[in-house]
């Protein structure tokens, strides 16, 4: 596992905790609802976990003037430190629902106001943060207690215990619960792409990077926390560039070797998927793992296929170098599903993608994550202020918004070998419960120009590049 020593370190980046099976709310009551499983799964009930929830400040800005940027980031550092030691108040019994968000808020207060100087001393004030301060509680479906795995007895406190000793107690993991499980032979066909009209572009470009057979691992996430160690909260496989974490820069991106056979320089990377076994895996006391909730054994996949394909309407344009691009939000629980990204499937049945839900996959068959980026570019920016706005999805007709020029699609199709039956999560923030709504990818575009333009010309002549 490669752990890259870090320069600066801060706090943990939750904005939504969860306190597993019992909340302590204001007048000492406690909260413990049973729901009932979902129509097609075991007919037994399952805990409800509480969750505060608060604002994504970081998705609502719009303009960040390059010279505020490092403010601004520690600052929403800040937000998510103070969510994090909430959690830690209320998880232990010291502090009551009520109250503790009354003092939540007033903490949110003063570092949304230290964001909104910072951008206003190097431009204009942004509008309508203030009333972001505010958090409240929410109330979801958790794991039923017999989901969770046994720990393996040589696991120790190291294992599927090591959570709940830190945490002060509940749940050791927080999900998924059975409803999250569906077998995929249940699942109608519901996959729709748009027709080809004249001009398409409809070649390919793959890219060969290997299954990260050199095991980079890290709980960084530079396009949303640069600098921030540890700043995903959860631990992400790497294939392409060699040393991407938290502290990558444009040029350290640009001098990095690679995995990729026809020297893409490109990172790409995705929340590593587990095996609920109960087992200590190697970072089962380390950041990103154990400490924040993520156990079990990391499946490695059996399959890693990175293609760029083109457009059904038109011609695609190149990407600029270091254009950065999310898809999915790993925070699809408590932001709502918006920015959701998810495609779970099984081979042999990819006419069937989930998005909520894992697959429970026939003998035979393998689990599939895929990601279909956006494929639409404003055409100026390589990054936006919340790292979205500066692409777009294409319409159901393959048509990019207005202002956008279609790109080369990027399509990463991960698989693993899981036998029927075994429990599967996705790493995920503690609070986001493991929930498959919540995988998501990200990418670098450190491509040669060179190699950009080979790229554009086999997708905008029809070829199938290899």
């Amino acid at each position: 596992m490669s752990q890259k020593g870090h320069k600066r370190r801060l706090r943990p980046s939750h904005k939504a905790l969860a306190v597993v099976s019992a909340l302590v709310l204001g007048g000492g009551g406690v909260v413990l609802v049973a729901q009932g499983a979902s129509a097609g799964q075991d007919s037994r009930t399952a805990p409800v976990t509480a969750t505060i929830d608060c604002p994504d400040v970081g998705d609502r800005l719009r303009d960040v003037p390059d010279q505020a940027r490092g403010q601004v980031d520690e600052n929403l550092a800040r937000l998510d430190s103070q969510v994090a030691d909430a959690y830690a108040r209320l998880s232990s019994g010291r502090a009551k629902g009520e109250d503790l968000l009354a003092g939540l808020k007033e903490q949110r207060t003063g570092t949304i106001a230290a964001v909104s100087d910072a951008i206003a001393k190097a431009g204009d004030r942004p509008e309508g943060l203030e009333p972001l301060a505010a958090c409240s509680m929410q109330q979801t479906p958790a794991a039923d207690p017999a989901d969770e795995p046994a720990a393996d007895p040589a696991a120790g406190a190291d294992g599927a215990q090591g959570f709940a000793a830190k945490s002060g107690g509940g749940s050791n993991a927080g999900g998924p619960a059975r409803s999250d499980f569906v077998a995929i032979g249940t699942v109608k066909p519901n996959v729709r792409t748009p027709a080809r009209r004249a001009g398409a572009s409809s070649g390919s470009f793959a890219v060969q990077c290997g299954r990260n057979e050199d095991r980079h691992l890290n709980p960084d996430n530079v396009i949303v926390a640069p600098g921030v160690g540890n700043g995903a909260h959860h631990m992400h496989d790497y294939v392409g560039n060699k040393t991407t974490d938290a502290f990558s820069t444009n040029n350290s991106l640009a001098a990095a070797g690679t995995t990729c056979a026809n020297g893409d320089q490109s990172t790409y990377y995705w929340p590593v998927l587990r095996l609920r076994d109960g087992r200590a895996e190697a970072d089962a006391k380390a950041p990103g793992g154990g400490q924040d909730a993520n156990i079990g054994t990391i499946l490695r996949p059996k399959q890693v296929t990175i293609e760029f394909k083109g457009s059904a309407v038109s011609r695609v344009t190149a990407m600029p170098r270091f254009l950065r691009i999310i898809t999915g939000d790993a925070k699809a629980l408590t932001n709502g599903t918006a920015n959701a990204n998810a495609s779970w499937s099984c081979t042999g049945f990819e006419n069937r993608q989930l998005k909520d839900k894992y697959p429970i996959c026939p003998k035979g068959s393998d689990v599939v994550r895929t990601f279909a980026f956006q494929s639409c570019w404003d055409g100026k920016n390589a990054d936006s202020a919340n790292h979205r706005t500066h692409v777009a999805f294409a319409g159901r007709d393959g048509s990019c918004p207005k202002g956008f020029k279609a790109i080369p699609q990027l399509v990463q199709r991960i698989t693993y070998g899981v036998d029927p039956g075994r429990r599967i999560a996705v790493d995920s923030f503690p609070e986001q419960l493991h929930k498959p709504v919540t995988d998501h990818g990200d990418f670098i575009n450190v491509m040669s120009n060179g190699l950009m333009a080979e790229a554009v010309r086999c997708i905008n002549g029809g070829r199938a590049c290899r």
